[in-house]
């Protein structure tokens, strides 16, 4: 006679709760483990890559005669080139201050070069 598996999830039908004394298992998290995603979610491509998407996308939706969607695909370009844009800058700022901070250092390092060598000469 065929014997039907138990199902994985199956309910229980003597009242009895639905862990086993001793046999309880650790409850998951919502976030994201071991950088593995869940769902089926992939993570978001680099803003550049997304701006040659979205253009990509555009140009062809506009070659189909659909002007709405392709102004869509548009919105999305420009989006994602303030983003670019927005990083690029804030990449120039933190590039320059750290140009800022290593000219202010050598130039304490020479002026304390300068102070020793005037005091070697003074003795």
């Amino acid at each position: 006679m065929f014997q039907r598996k138990p199902g994985r999830f199956r309910q229980r039908s003597n009242g009895r709760n639905q862990r086993r004394h001793g046999h309880s298992r650790p409850q998951r998290s919502n976030s994201f483990s071991n950088g593995h995603s869940r769902n089926g979610f992939r993570p978001m491509q680099s803003p550049i890559k997304l701006v040659e998407k979205y253009n990509n996308l555009a140009k062809e939706a506009l070659s189909s005669g659909d002007k709405i969607l392709s102004e869509n695909y548009l919105q999305h370009v420009d989006h994602f080139e303030r983003l670019v844009s927005l990083k690029n800058a804030n990449q120039n700022e933190k590039n320059s201050q750290d140009l800022n901070v290593t000219k202010e250092q050598n130039n304490e390092a020479d002026s304390d070069s300068q102070n020793n060598q005037g005091t070697i000469d003074k003795k």
